[in-house]
């Protein structure tokens, strides 16, 4: 991770998290911190590198940047592929080397179509009323009567 972002040449906030990252030797430019809200964080970057969860890449989403989805378990690849068909994220790296993550990062705070593309797609997640549509779907599927009918 480090040598992948000196070779990109930017600054990093690197969030250890659950990750269990240990840096003995923190280069210059690089803050790292166990944890931090990412609807704080993600706002104030200029791009977003991470795992692919769906929780991370829905507030990647919601913040309006660029990411970098670097996917390795679970349903991390679909979410890679699916930032990457939006257009608001490079090809997922395969193999993921500090080289590929480098040229990808420097792709996403670079490509002024992967910004414009994240800043919409970002403005539309937040105008969305997530909350009230889920309770409009719960409140109708509990008026079905027994067999799938409604009233």
């Amino acid at each position: 991770m480090t040598e992948a972002i000196r070779l990109a040449g930017v600054r990093a906030v690197l969030v250890t998290g659950w990750g269990g990252v240990r840096l003995d030797d923190v280069p210059e430019g690089i803050l790292v911190l166990d944890q931090v809200p990412h609807d704080w964080l993600f706002p104030r970057m200029a791009a977003i590198v991470h795992h692919g969860g769906s929780g991370t890449t829905g507030a990647a989403l919601a913040a309006g940047r660029p990411q970098v989805v670097c996917p390795f378990v679970a349903d991390q690849p679909f979410w890679a592929a699916r930032m990457h068909a939006a257009g608001v994220a490079p090809a997922p790296q395969r193999p993921l080397t500090a080289e590929s993550l480098a040229a990808a990062i420097r792709l996403a705070v670079t490509d002024r179509a992967l910004a414009e593309r994240a800043q919409s797609l970002g403005e539309r997640v937040r105008a969305e009323d997530g909350i009230t549509a889920a309770v409009k779907v719960l409140e109708w599927v509990g008026t079905a009567r027994p067999g799938g009918r409604r009233p």
